[in-house]
């Protein structure tokens, strides 16, 4: 494939992205909700009325309209620019990463998949059960066309994922009798096993609790909250799986060369 060729598709890939973020973001805001993706269609939040398609275009159309609504000029959540935006970088780096294949399609859906939970756990501190109870099944189900993964393998991967966070969950309660973590997460690290295997599950243990950390640090020594702070952890996670997909193999292959076992 020449350069331009390349270049092409890759444009293609970001503006389909793009607009299946679109997408995303209805399911961001209406999930929650218990609403309908489908009925009603896209509409301002203020004034209700309907967006025209040609002010639905991701990412252009929020340009033009400099983030307000055509009719009443009521500002629009810039979130709706960044998530179009960010799936669009998803699937142009994972285009790049692994070409137009079967590994780039599931990756795609669960990097969706995600990038919705993080922004609903933001929001409500919720992780909605349509999406990772499906989200197990599709990631045990992918084991059968990705390279990298096999079925027992997936298997393992989604029983130490929920086994470790519920551990964690059922002794943290026992002794501090209150809840530390939420049944979303422990679900969440399940679909993350099963489409990742136990490495996986293992990374993104490490990377979501070292980012999980630094970050509580950060909002404690701001608030001045002490001990009493509470942050999501599902964003964490979502963001060490992604991790894991980029680096995260050939990170573990560094470790275990310089412990002298590598694989």
């Amino acid at each position: 494939m020449t350069n331009a060729a390349s270049a092409v598709l890759a444009f293609w890939v970001f503006a389909v992205g793009a607009a299946v973020g679109s997408f995303l973001n209805v399911c961001i805001l209406r999930l929650p909700q218990g609403a309908s993706l489908v009925k009603p269609g896209s509409h301002c939040p203020q004034c209700q009325s309907p967006i025209r398609f040609y002010d639905n275009i991701p990412l252009i159309s929020y340009l033009i309209l400099r983030g307000k609504c055509r009719k009443c000029k009521a500002r629009i959540s810039p979130r709706y620019f960044l998530v179009e935006g960010l799936s669009g970088l998803m699937g142009l780096a994972l285009f790049r990463t692994f070409g137009l294949s079967s590994e780039f399609v599931i990756y795609f859906i669960f990097f969706s998949a995600l990038l919705v939970i993080i922004f609903i756990d933001l929001d409500t501190w919720t992780i909605p059960d349509v999406i990772t109870l499906p989200g197990i099944v599709a990631g045990v189900a992918a084991s059968f066309l990705l390279p990298h993964l096999s079925l027992w393998q997936s298997i393992v991967g989604l029983l130490v994922g929920g086994g470790v966070l519920f551990s964690v969950a059922a002794g943290y309660q026992l002794l501090r009798k209150r809840e530390g973590m939420g049944g979303g997460d422990i679900k969440l690290l399940a679909m993350i096993g099963a489409f990742l295997g136990l490495p996986g599950v293992i990374f993104t243990l490490f990377a979501s609790s070292l980012a999980g950390t630094l970050a509580g640090a950060l909002v404690m020594f701001r608030n001045k909250s002490g001990g009493a702070t509470r942050i999501p952890f599902g964003p964490f996670l979502a963001l060490g799986a992604m991790s894991y997909v980029f680096w995260g193999p050939a990170l573990i292959n560094w470790y275990l060369y310089k412990l002298g076992r590598p694989v």
